[in-house]
């Protein structure tokens, strides 16, 4: 992984941020992307601090024109990208009959749109290279119903969809595209749906009247878990991996 290019979008903190110090660790140079400049700002020092070659771009990834401003962006700063992962995500809760339009939307521009308008931009340069990964971070939720989750599970079930008919268009061009679906992973994300103190408690035991199981492994995840599925994926080490899902949720899935 050393010397070669990766943006990682959702890059300001929880698993992006994690992706992108554990590329930087291993010499990767790094584009960092996410909406919130300040936090965005804080992981590029804290990567070029320790030695790592990054840099900060600020953007809305869903927005229309920012996907192409970004990876041109990117690969002026850095060079062409090797690879490509697609961290940034919201979280809208509510019952499936009781969302509103706005939270619907929102969940499918950044969970859907941003990875379909990031990964064409990023794929036509790799495309022209023959070579490149892209990595695109779901949810088991995207497999697995869960009670108040339907935009948030709806919009990375799309997302999945995507990126493995992308895969299987680009595989003849040497480019691979695989999934990472975490569960329960400690976030921002997952703490904003904690209610009181019993939150971690509730999250490994399950909530039967959710009909939600808990993580038989007894631990919640950290993004650290996630991000080195994430590089694995990405490395040379999965080159003849294309177009799967490496579910890393400590079994709250039970292996479906």
């Amino acid at each position: 992984m050393e010397s070669r290019v990766a943006l990682v979008t959702g890059a300001a903190g929880g698993i992006g941020a994690a992706v992108a110090r554990a590329l930087g660790g291993l010499g990767t140079v790094v584009a960092l992307v996410d909406r919130d400049g300040p936090g965005l700002a804080k992981v590029a020092a804290g990567l070029t601090a320790g030695g790592a070659r990054a840099v900060a771009i600020t953007a809305d990834v869903a927005a229309p024109g920012e996907a192409e401003r970004v990876v041109a962006e990117a690969e002026d700063a850095l060079g062409p990208l090797d690879h490509l992962v697609n961290a940034a995500g919201v979280l809208r809760m509510g019952g499936a009959w009781e969302l509103d339009d706005r939270q619907w939307a929102e969940s499918l521009e950044a969970n859907a749109t941003g990875v379909f308008t990031m990964s064409r931009a990023a794929a036509r340069g790799m495309v022209t290279r023959s070579s490149g990964s892209i990595v695109t971070v779901a949810s088991n939720a995207a497999g697995t119903a869960r009670a108040g989750m339907a935009a948030y599970a709806a919009s990375k079930a799309a997302a999945v969809a995507f990126t493995r008919c992308l895969g299987l268009e680009l595989a003849g061009h040497g480019v691979r595209c695989n999934v990472v679906a975490p569960g329960s992973t400690d976030t921002p994300m997952l703490r904003s749906m904690w209610k009181d103190a019993t939150g971690p408690r509730t999250t490994l035991d399950g909530d039967p009247d959710a009909f939600r199981v808990g993580i038989p492994l007894r631990r919640i995840a950290d993004p650290g878990d996630v991000a080195d599925a994430v590089v694995f994926l990405l490395s040379d080490r999965a080159r003849h991996i294309t177009m799967q899902t490496l579910t890393v949720d400590g079994g709250a899935t039970l292996g479906v």
